[in-house]
């Protein structure tokens, strides 16, 4: 078995903007910065950024002054740590902006409601890429193209939205018209425990039969020490997140012109595989799993391995949620048996709702354009 980079197989130590990661995240694997970086010695001053960087970009920042806004987004971790900045924006621009956690199962469900009732309640939201071409056939909302080429509303030599990785300014566009700024971005990659897989003289798979072999290996319940898990709860960003690699990688289509077809040999094939894994090497319960769940239980040590987005470090890296820190290795996607190894992106990203007024679009717009900025995105990047 060919064995990983250390590239590909590094500890969790080495900052990164996810600025940056938006544009490396199709490379496969990922680090995630140490907890407190730049936050915590700007917070002891009273301040978390310095903003004569903001301050310098060629917009005023005052436009939309005395505005009220709520964005709604999931209580995850990159989110948390931008509501802890969220007062340098209120300084700077004279919005009051405010973020309301709301879990990603429920997200989803209220963003639509509001949209299609048009009471704009949420100026925007953390927004899935798979429902943009829904919010843009209904009119929901607004294209971004014309904010983006506006002198008044955008220096685009400050914001540099080109400087986002393709794949996922691609993901929040429809018929080539961006229509969200996205915030965070991860791909799907393998994440294992290193002493485990060491004990059991195993590598990082390169193959998904190879990974089931690796989970059967060290499964080993009666010590609390599961094979691996996935995500079991179904629905949009769910466990339909990480099916679809695996089905891809079996050489699964979704459609054949006009005819669906995920019932073909390849896609049993692949949801067979899916399912076997979870039957057979995850903890009891985890068809009701999301990535939340999976990250708590590796980081408890009963999980030995698993295949989800990078962004999951966030919580395996930290000393305060994590028995397993140092222990931690990486590597990339494992190919299927089409000899195709797909990864998947996704990101959260910020539209804006179509039924604001132009100050509230105008508010937003500078939201959407602060948090997506370089210098949010490294002030926010850490566990």
């Amino acid at each position: 078995m060919a064995k990983e980079t250390d590239a590909t197989r590094q500890t969790l130590s080495t900052s990164i903007s996810r600025r940056q990661m938006l544009k490396t995240t199709l490379a496969g694997v990922a680090t995630v910065s140490a907890p407190g970086l730049l936050i915590g010695q700007a917070h002891a001053a009273g301040q978390f950024m310095d903003l004569d960087s903001f301050r310098g970009a060629k917009i005023d920042w005052r436009m939309a002054e005395g505005e009220t806004i709520t964005i709604g987004v999931i209580p995850a971790g990159y989110f948390e740590n931008l509501d802890k900045v969220l007062p340098d924006f209120e300084t700077l621009t004279g919005i009051n902006a405010r973020l309301e956690m709301i879990p990603p199962g429920q997200i989803r469900q209220k963003a639509v409601l509001d949209l299609s009732s048009k009471t704009g309640t949420y100026a925007s939201h953390a927004a899935d890429p798979m429902y943009y071409e829904l919010y843009v056939a209904n009119g929901w909302i607004d294209p971004l193209d014309d904010y983006l080429g506006s002198d008044k509303l955008t220096d685009n030599s400050w914001f540099q939205y080109e400087d986002i990785q393709p794949g996922h300014r691609g993901a929040t566009s429809v018929g080539g018209r961006p229509y969200g700024i996205p915030y965070d971005g991860e791909a799907t990659i393998q994440i294992y425990r290193k002493d485990v897989y060491d004990a059991a003289g195993i590598e990082p798979a390169q193959t998904l039969a190879e990974y089931a072999a690796n989970a059967a290996k060290i499964h080993n319940p009666e010590q609390r020490l599961w094979g691996c898990a996935l995500r079991g709860f179904r629905g949009a960003g769910q466990n339909m997140y990480i099916y679809p690699s695996i089905f891809r990688a079996y050489g699964g289509e979704w459609f054949d012109g006009e005819r669906v077809t995920v019932d073909t040999p390849e896609a049993l094939a692949a949801l067979e595989y899916y399912v076997s894994l979870l039957n057979n090497y995850a903890p009891a319960g985890v068809e009701n799993w999301n990535w939340p769940d999976i990250a708590d239980a590796f980081g408890q040590g009963t999980v030995g391995s698993y295949i989800d987005g990078h962004g999951t470090a966030a919580v395996i890296a930290n000393p305060e949620k994590s028995k397993v820190v140092g222990k931690v290795g990486f590597a990339r996607w494992p190919k299927g048996p089409s000899g195709k190894r797909v990864t998947s992106i996704w990101n959260w990203s910020f539209p804006i709702n179509a039924a604001l007024s132009e100050k509230q679009k105008q508010a937003t717009w500078l939201f959407s354009q602060w948090a997506g900025s370089r210098e949010v995105q490294i002030a926010t990047s850490y566990a």
